[in-house]
């Protein structure tokens, strides 16, 4: 992990280029490399959480960006092995969203029922979301919509704004997509699930957590949006060093000030996230819940 001139080089697994996790990953890179110049972080693209889980429990990277319900598979062994990769810092809270032109006629997840809909790339933890979500609604992605896989995340606005989509899936705060199609000729307008909605998605999936966008967080989005999700991670190999993961969360402290200057979305990457949101304390990675017990954020 030495690049021979003392600083310790850390890989880091984003996702396909163009969506969020690139984006935040390359922040989060440039600003602990700047904090601790010790630390030279490297980011790698792939195919997103599902490959990323993959290659920190083979050790193929240091650190990489799981999206909340794939983290959630991984840690309870749903469709594959437990995984043994650990916790590093929550990154931010995703609540899932549909985007739609604004001059769309499309205004509820039931009036896109048959539409063809760009639910991201395949191994994107997003799409997982989505399948979480609809079926708390009863629906399946593939039998209930035309769905649409991408090879690349940044593709899908696009396909809304010329047509060939009717709809966009995405999440979170300073999504790309989001932003792009807000940014469009015919502007945008987000479709959630109602009250009813959220309360019958979390009744049958109680991992998931009702979560708010603030009004305003994308152009010409005026009120607040009510929906579902949930946290998505920074994750280490299961045998990252202890001072390794000590020294990430240090420098991750330091930089809760400079990182949403940077990226508002990561405004919520902090140390007391990261205690709260850990599903089990257990799950956080040695050298981080270290110094996580050090500041009094953990017990």
């Amino acid at each position: 992990m030495s690049d021979g001139a003392g600083k310790t080089v850390i890989s880091l697994a984003t996702a396909t280029p163009g969506g969020g996790f690139p984006l935040y990953g390359g922040v989060i890179a440039e600003t602990l490399n700047g904090v601790d110049p010790a630390l030279h972080i490297e980011t790698r693209n792939t195919k997103g959480s599902t490959e990323n889980i993959l290659l920190l429990d083979r050790g193929e990277v240091d650190l990489g960006l799981v999206q909340g319900e794939v983290a959630y598979e991984a840690f309870e062994g749903i469709g594959r092995d437990k995984t043994e990769a650990k916790i590093v810092a929550a990154m931010y809270s995703t609540a899932g969203m549909f985007v739609v032109r604004a001059d769309s006629a499309f205004h509820s997840i039931t009036d896109l029922v048959g539409q063809p809909v760009a639910f991201g790339a395949r191994g994107s933890g997003l799409v997982l979301l989505a399948r979480y979500v609809l079926d708390g609604l009863n629906l399946d992605m593939e039998k209930h919509f035309q769905a649409i896989y991408l090879d690349r995340a940044g593709d899908g606005p696009a396909m809304v704004m010329d047509g060939r989509a009717a709809a966009l899936w995405g999440g979170g705060v300073g999504w790309p997509g989001f932003s792009a199609v807000a940014h469009g000729p015919a502007g945008a307008r987000f479709i959630v699930p109602d009250a009813e909605e959220i309360a019958q998605i979390v009744e049958k999936h109680p991992f998931l957590r009702p979560l708010t966008v603030a009004g305003e967080t994308y152009r010409g989005q005026e009120a607040p949006l009510n929906s579902v999700g949930s946290w998505s991670f920074i994750m280490a190999r299961p045998d990252l060093p202890e001072e390794t993961g000590y020294r990430l969360a240090h420098a991750l402290h330091q930089a809760e000030t400079a990182l949403p200057e940077r990226l508002p979305q990561a405004l919520e990457t902090t140390a007391i996230n990261t205690a709260a949101a850990a599903p089990d304390p257990e799950l956080i990675h040695r050298g981080v819940y270290r110094y996580l017990e050090e500041i009094g954020e953990v017990f």
